[in-house]
């Protein structure tokens, strides 16, 4: 017996997210396109946020140094900022893994058959949530007898 999908708001929202980009990317080629797009982007904000903090701890350091400054708070900063940025270190390691991992995939090419294929799976996946049809499948699916539909 299948398990009942959790419904807690993130994961909703995590359902309805993996179910548009089924829906407006049904295709081998366009799911390889949008998760390399995905991939970059994720990879060029990251190392651009890490680049940042960086060039923000240096010049921190070197005005505290200066000033001679130590407070309770700004030692906090300094001994999270550097395990922060060792985080952010390893998730830019771990993308350049998936990284060179997902050029593979470039490297699969289907006919216009498979494509086809892909297209039809893709509706039964995640169908269009505003379809008329579904729409009002949904309103009988949850009609009762006793809470009449206001």
């Amino acid at each position: 017996m299948p398990e009942e999908p959790c419904q807690c708001k993130d994961c909703l929202r995590f359902y309805r997210e993996h179910d548009r980009l089924i829906r407006e990317f049904p295709t081998l080629r366009q799911q390889q396109e949008i998760n390399w797009a995905a991939l970059q982007s994720f990879r060029t904000l990251c190392g651009r946020v890490l680049e940042d903090l960086q060039k923000q701890i240096n010049a921190h350091s070197s005005t505290i140094s200066e000033e001679n400054l130590t407070t309770e708070n700004i030692e906090k900063k300094e001994k999270s900022m550097p395990q922060v940025i060792s985080d952010l270190e390893n998730i830019n390691a771990h993308l350049y893994s998936i990284e060179a991992l997902m050029e593979r995939i470039f490297d699969v090419k289907v006919p216009e058959e498979v494509e086809d294929k892909f297209r039809e799976i893709s509706g039964e996946l995640a169908p269009d949530p505003l379809n008329i049809d579904r729409l009002r499948l949904n309103r009988l699916l949850h009609q009762t007898p006793d809470l009449p539909d206001k």
